[in-house]
């Protein structure tokens, strides 16, 4: 990354995270970085990720002008990453569920950088060891529905979750792609209960009208929420570093206000970014729309602690 100028009036977002601003706000967001890679499908160097992610924020202010705040006054601990890239999926299941088990501890909420998808199933078994109180909402182009008889996998994770004991009626799928899904693995999802939005819906009744159902629908079942964000949820012109997505995904716009809302929702406690191989990355534009996630989130956040 080029160098960025300075600016005593204009804060930025890495510095924020770094804990370089007084730390006396509300709240408390814990970022956490689980680079797990060997769950890929496709090869990828998911495990650089959470850093790319952190360097993105020096292109980004801490100043949100449409809600009105700045997350300045949101306190913020960065608990750096978890040593998971040597790792196998197997391996890492219990120190990522540990490790997401103890950030939640007097935390507001956690934002795990990973990673690819294979972190969200020992993730969310952390946040919470009931399964059955516990609601997953995921932003992504695909079910991860795929069978469990080759290991755990970046494509399984929701399949490994209904076998762990979470309900079906619990899960809700934003964004879900024609063409990048099988009808085999449609079918698990509706036998299941699963509750999947095609991008088609999205884009017919809004982001936010979706996003609210959704959250609604899950808090009336659950005590608390899990949410999955898969970049490659996004159209592939806006997403170059993630190996599955598509054209005709979300914009980052929806993605952002997705995670202002998730945020402000009192029952979301840990959100994941997930599936950014910066070696495929084209002018850092996945990253920044990761980096602008986690913002957005911690906005959200800072409106739910206020409130």
């Amino acid at each position: 990354m080029s160098q960025v100028h300075e600016d005593i009036h204009w804060p930025r977002a890495y510095a924020w995270l770094t804990g370089q601003y007084a730390n006396s706000g509300r709240g408390l967001l814990r970022v956490l970085g689980l680079p797990l890679t060997l769950g890929s499908i496709t090869p990828s160097r998911c495990d650089l990720a959470p850093q790319a992610i952190r360097d993105a924020l020096k292109r980004f202010s801490t100043c949100d002008i449409v809600h009105g705040c700045d997350i300045r006054d949101l306190k913020i601990e960065d608990l750096g990453d978890l040593p998971l890239a040597r790792l196998q999926v197997e391996a890492a299941q219990q120190p990522i569920e540990q490790a997401v088990n103890d950030a939640v501890i007097a935390a507001s909420a956690v934002v795990l950088l990973g990673g690819d998808n294979s972190i969200t199933r020992p993730a969310m078994r952390g946040m919470h060891g009931n399964l059955q109180q516990c609601g997953l909402l995921t932003l992504d182009a695909h079910l991860d529905l795929r069978t469990l008889e080759g290991g755990l996998r970046n494509g399984n994770p929701v399949r490994a979750l209904l076998d762990d004991g979470l309900p079906g009626e619990n899960i809700v799928q934003i964004g879900i792609q024609s063409f990048a899904n099988s009808a085999a693995y449609f079918q698990v999802a509706e036998d299941a209960g699963i509750s999947v939005i095609p991008v088609e819906q999205v884009a017919e009744e809004g982001m936010e009208t979706t996003v609210e159902r959704a959250l609604r629908q899950l808090s009336h079942r659950v005590e608390k929420i899990y949410v999955d964000l898969d970049l490659d949820v996004m159209d592939r012109a806006f997403a170059p570093a993630t190996a599955g997505s598509r054209p005709g995904g979300l914009t980052p716009l929806d993605v952002r206000r997705a995670a202002y809302l998730f945020g402000a929702h009192p029952k979301v406690r840990v959100m994941d970014l997930v599936e950014i191989d910066p070696t495929r990355d084209s002018n850092e534009v996945t990253a920044m729309a990761a980096a602008a996630s986690l913002l957005s989130f911690a906005s959200g956040l800072l409106e739910r602690s206020h409130g």
